[in-house]
């Protein structure tokens, strides 16, 4: 267990720099506000009807694990652990990690207020996550523990819809908070895959996912355009794990899927 500890270490300073970095960013979004310029540009901008634009993100990809009942005691058969040399096994043990992926799309804005904007962000995004099991195997009289991780790729198109809430402008910010939902396909998604290897299992993923999505940035007023930042977070509500009777798939009650992300936008 002890590659577990050091993976979790690893995971724990990865998220606490992340952290740091969105305190520095804001830090210093803070700070451009206060000693902007006085001058407005485009101080026409939010007044149109209707804009347009592109973003581009970095993300992460999680899964959110929900183990089968009793999945440690079930013991699983030669028949169905094939990428394993032993009679029998049991699972005691799945996590998931992240990769850092990235997304880019187009923007469309639809003014509704002084504060409200519809907005359409169709867009790709591409990313992987592991899976990471801790199973311990029998063979004859002996038993010892293997760890195996499976790397599963999604390459999703994304049509979100939301509702951007927007502070009241100061100078050349404002902040904004947005909420709403999404619907992604998974074009890297096939039930029909097949290892290379026949003694290797894949572990696949259904195509469709619903996500209830939910964000906070800050808008900056230029010269020529508006660039703004946004940190979001997204949670899938459909159960994306494909079953096919092996403990990699069944070990499994329920696996959403989850994702951060940072954007930058220019309209």
């Amino acid at each position: 267990m002890g590659f577990v500890y050091f993976r979790n270490g690893i995971m724990f300073l990865k998220q606490k720099n992340f952290i740091i970095i969105i305190l520095l960013l804001f830090v210093s979004m803070r700070s451009f506000s206060q000693e902007g310029p006085s001058v407005m540009n485009l101080p026409k901008f939010d007044r149109a009807p209707r804009h347009f634009g592109f973003y581009v993100a970095v993300n992460q990809m999680f899964f959110v694990v929900e183990p089968a009942d009793k999945f440690q005691q079930k013991v699983w058969n030669r028949d169905q652990i094939p990428d394993l040399v032993a009679d029998s096994a049991r699972v005691i043990g799945i996590e998931s990690s992240p990769v850092p992926g990235f997304s880019i799309g187009l923007v469309s804005n639809l003014r509704l207020g002084e504060y409200f904007d519809l907005r359409f962000l169709p867009g790709l995004q591409f990313g992987e996550r592991d899976l990471h099991y801790s199973i311990m195997q029998f063979s004859h009289a002996d038993s010892s523990i293997v760890n195996i991780s499976k790397n599963i790729n999604s390459t999703f198109i994304d049509f979100p819809l939301y509702i951007k809430y927007k502070s009241k402008r100061l100078n050349n910010f404002r902040a904004f908070v947005t909420a709403g939902a999404s619907y992604k396909i998974d074009l890297a998604s096939s039930t029909k895959d097949k290892a290379e290897n026949p003694s290797t299992v894949v572990v696949k993923l259904k195509k469709h996912d619903f996500t209830g999505d939910i964000g906070v940035g800050f808008d900056f007023y230029t010269v020529y355009f508006k660039f703004s930042t946004e940190i979001k977070m997204m949670y899938g509500i459909n159960d994306m794990i494909f079953r096919e009777g092996n403990l990699y798939t069944d070990s499994i009650k329920k696996l959403s899927a989850k994702m951060f992300q940072i954007s930058f936008t220019f309209e």
